[in-house]
Formats: structure tokens, sequence, C-alpha cells
């Protein structure tokens, strides 16, 4: 019998299940798979669309055909709804017809990359088997959620990744021999080469589920809030009395070993400077960091290096502000819990928060956010333009933290990472009613 205050923790393991995926037509794959829908603006969007009719960017931006809506707009919705319906209805996408998993290849910049593609259970989200390290943003969250609902679909693929402890990876690597060839293929405009292969006999199937009874956790690298916006959905039909089961209850998901991804910061970009100045905000700032002019950073493409010695003992961050790149440095602090150790947290902490008064880095319309991988020069373009007063280009964390940090139940602020690889949108679809 225990005693008062005794903690009883539960294990779980992933649920992995097979599904019947929605594939572009062999020929028009090239056409249809597009940059993931939270990488590229409205405009850029909009941009792609022009040149590539086609372009799930049609399905996964619809805004950005409707230039004047407001984007969470019902309209733009129902445009998603039906540009999807059109690219069925022409046979530009077909649904494969018996439920199998795939396997995802990336291949860019001399790295491979090899992950599986399957659906994943909203209770194991709701558990915590599937864990998720950073906060996600409500207006995001209500987007995908109405953007799922509209559609039926899951359309763009959540990227976890597992402890590979029992040859996971070797097994899924021995399935693509030389001869295998993809079932689709694009080359991405950034770079890249993905591949899709369709697995379907049913022992190979087999042995994959048997590998990952084994796997007790997931974690979430890419896509937090679609996976949350699938639990909202299933969510809200059990709240409304509506049939909450079977494909409605599932989400796709691309699985990838933890060690073989790779990982950028996610730069921070501030619309004003509140009550500073320039000038002022550089005074107050050298309160809580050592800043540093760093100089010219042209040729670095995602992470600046940090110039300051044994950067391993600081907190470093590179901030962009009247046409200066500076590196503001802090020594690591004594003991600091995991969270409070990230470069993020202390920016949050001292300037965001401490500074400008950013105490919901979730919804604050002052603060946004540019993904790591996009160059060094967007950042400066934005703000010499006056999009933006203020950049700050950070460091990238270590896998092993990141997964450290949800095991133990902590949430990162939001955008602290961003992994690689970006995954092509409207290569697999999975549909459910």
């Amino acid at each position: 019998m225990s005693s008062p205050g005794t903690f009883f923790r539960v294990w779980f393991r992933v649920k992995i299940y097979r599904f019947a995926g929605v594939r572009p037509d062999r020929g028009a794959a090239q056409d249809i798979a597009s940059v993931p829908y939270d990488v590229v603006t409205a405009e850029e969007a909009r941009a792609i669309i022009a040149k590539k009719p086609k372009s799930f960017l049609r399905v996964s931006r619809s805004d950005a055909e409707m230039p004047g809506v407001p984007p969470h707009d019902p309209q733009v919705y129902e445009r998603a709804r039906r540009n999807y319906t059109a690219l069925l209805s022409q046979g530009l996408m077909q649904q494969d017809k018996e439920p199998g998993m795939y396997l995802y290849r990336v291949r860019q910049n001399g790295d491979t990359f090899l992950g599986l593609c399957c659906c994943l259970d909203v209770e194991d989200y709701r558990n915590a088997t599937i864990r998720r390290h950073e906060q996600t943003r409500y207006d995001k969250e209500e987007d995908r959620t109405l953007h799922i609902e509209a559609t039926k679909t899951h359309n763009g693929p959540v990227v976890l990744l597992y402890r590979d402890t029992g040859g996971i990876f070797s097994f899924l690597n021995s399935l693509i021999t030389p001869s295998t060839a993809p079932d689709s293929e694009v080359r991405a405009d950034q770079g890249g080469i993905h591949q899709i292969f369709r697995i379907t006999d049913p022992s190979v199937l087999e042995k994959i589920e048997t590998h990952f009874l084994s796997v007790p956790a997931l974690y979430i690298a890419d896509g937090h809030h679609r996976a949350k916006a699938s639990v909202n959905l299933a969510d809200r039909r059990i709240a409304a009395g509506l049939p909450a089961d079977g494909e409605v209850t599932r989400f796709m998901g691309v699985m990838f070993a933890q060690d073989r991804v790779r990982i950028h910061g996610y730069s921070r970009l501030l619309t004003d400077l509140g009550q500073y100045s320039p000038s002022a905000f550089l005074v107050e700032l050298a309160k809580y960091f050592e800043v540093v002019p760093y100089g010219n950073v042209r040729g670095a493409e995602y992470n600046i290096q940090p110039k300051v010695k044994k950067p391993e003992r600081y907190h470093v961050v590179h901030m962009y502000l009247g046409g200066q790149w500076y590196e503001c440095t802090r020594p690591l602090e004594k003991n600091a819990a995991p969270l409070d150790a990230l470069d993020v947290a202390v920016l949050q902490t001292y300037v965001l928060e401490g500074l400008l008064g950013i105490t919901d880095p979730r919804g604050d319309p002052r603060l946004q956010y540019l993904g790591g991988a996009r160059p060094v020069a967007d950042l400066e373009k934005l703000v010499d333009l006056g999009k933006y007063q203020l950049a700050f280009a950070m460091q990238p964390v270590k896998v092993t933290t990141v997964l450290s940090i949800a095991d133990a139940g902590g949430v990162m602020p939001p955008k602290s990472t961003w992994f690689e690889p970006k995954l092509l949108s409207g290569l697999v679809v999975h549909t459910f009613d």
C-alpha cells in the first residue's frame, strides 16, 4: 500500500498504424509537392503557386490565393477543401487501395535522411507517449485545427524522433536496395531529392510493428501545431457528441532515429523596441550580456559562428540592429536546470520579457520567428526594409538536450529548434471520414 504523495508513472508503448495514403500520380508529383505551409509567407506561397499552379500550397496555404481576406476566415478553409477535392477529381492524386506504410528518404547536401511514415494515435499525445518540447501558439493551433476539419485530411506530416536502440534504422534502411525504385521522387526547389517507397508486404509490415514495440516514446521534432490540432479536432468531436474513432483519432507522422537528423537555431524578429531607442536598448542590454560588434556575417548560411573563446561556457546570441551585427554573451549559470540553461530561455527572461514586456511568446504580435535554415541574409533584409526593428539569430540546441527536456516534462519556449530534414507536403496525405 502506498503512502500519501507516492507518485506512480504509467509506462506506455508507441502505437503505429498502417493507412491507405492519398498520393500524387507519378507524373504529377514534381508539380504537386510543396514546401511546408509554415516555412513560407502568404506572399512567398503566392509566388510559388504562380509558377506551379498545381502546387499543394493551394491546399495547405489557401490564404495565399485570397489576398485581402483574413487568413482565418471560413472562406480560406473552404477554398482549401475545394482545391484538395479538385486534385482528386482531376486524377492528379489518388488513394492507395490498401493500407500500408511508407519510407520517406531525403538526400541533400551530402546527407541522407530516412524516416518511416505511418499513423499515430492522438491518445499517445494525451498520455505523453508522444512527447513535445515546445509550446504551441494559439492562433496557429486554431488555424491547423480548422484546416484539418475542412479538408478531412492530415496533409502535413508531423516529424518525430525515436531513440534507436534495437537496430530500427538499419532494418528500415535494408528495405531499400540499389534496385528498389521509389514510388515517388521529386527534386525540391531548395535542393535535395525526396523519395517515397510504399510498403505493403504483410511480413515486412509486421516486422516494422514488432521493432516499434520496444520504443517507449516518440518526440515531436517538427509539427507541434499539426499534432495538437489533430488532438483538438478529436476532442471537439467528442465534446459535440460526434463520432470520434477510427482514422480521425490518428494523425500522420514520419519518424526518424534521433541521431540521424540535423538541428538549427530559430531566429526571433521584433517589430519594435518598446520604449527604447536603438542606442538606449544597447545600453540596457549590456546590463545582462556582454555586447560587442560582430562584424560582417556574409557567408554565414544558417548558424553564425561564435567568436567568444570557449563558447560552450556561454550563452551566445547574435543580434542585428541598426545595420550592425552584435555578439551577445553571458556566462552559463552553475547548476542551472536544463530549461534555464537554454539560450532562448535566457533571452526570453532578460530581454523579451525583462526589457520589452513580451510575457506571451506564443501570442504577442510584436514577436515573430524565422526558421533557422533560412539564410542569415534574410534576417538582415527584413530589418533593413523596416519590417522589423531587430533580429536575434540563435545557436542550435543539441538533440540530446531536447529529448532530455521532453522526458522531464519540460516545455521549451516556442520555436526553439529547427530540425532537418524538412519534409514536403502533398507526397503522402492521410484522410478520414
